[in-house]
């Protein structure tokens, strides 16, 4: 190989690895350019979840859980592919979505503290499974509100944020 050629197939390999990275950085979806993946939350009480973007496609299953927390990883038109706590997911009609986020207890028995801090005091518990609406979160903790009670809860023991999200 000649050292041009070298120089070329060099070139073409930094080019491809930016372009890769750019593209690893900033996702975003060609329908509503907002970044993905993304959490929302089901608005409605039940959510069809389809085979394929469109009224055509079969019906899998049906989430009967409002507030549900989900990953959007596509959009296609009116339509969200969606992921839930367990990685099962389909193709869901955006109205039946909400830009409002909620997460999802994934520990045990999660103490939510008065302070972002496991030394602070206990305020509530809440079990896994349970579904809470999220105030804020900073780099490590959320503060959530579940059935009247709320406090902060660690990420590490919450899905439906990103690892290193902040919330406001």
């Amino acid at each position: 190989m000649s050292i041009l050629s070298r120089g070329a197939v060099c070139l073409a390999a930094i080019i491809l690895f930016w372009t890769n990275l750019a593209w690893a950085q900033d996702v975003r979806g060609p329908v509503t350019n907002l970044p993905l993946p993304r959490y929302v939350s089901l608005k409605a009480a039940e959510g069809n979840v389809r085979r394929g973007p469109s009224l055509s496609h079969r019906i899998d299953w049906i989430y009967r859980a409002r507030d549900l927390p989900l990953k959007i990883t596509a959009e296609y038109g009116h339509w969200r592919r969606v992921q839930d706590r367990d990685g099962q997911g389909g193709w869901v009609h955006y109205a039946l979505l909400s830009g409002v986020r909620t997460v999802m207890v994934d520990a045990d028995e999660l103490a939510l503290r008065a302070r972002p801090d496991m030394g602070a005091s206990a305020v509530a518990m809440a079990r896994r499974g349970a579904l809470a609406r999220v105030e804020e979160c900073t780099r490590d903790w959320c503060e959530i509100r579940h059935e009247g009670a709320g406090g902060w809860a660690p990420k590490t023991a919450l899905w439906g944020v990103g690892r290193d999200e902040v919330v406001n």
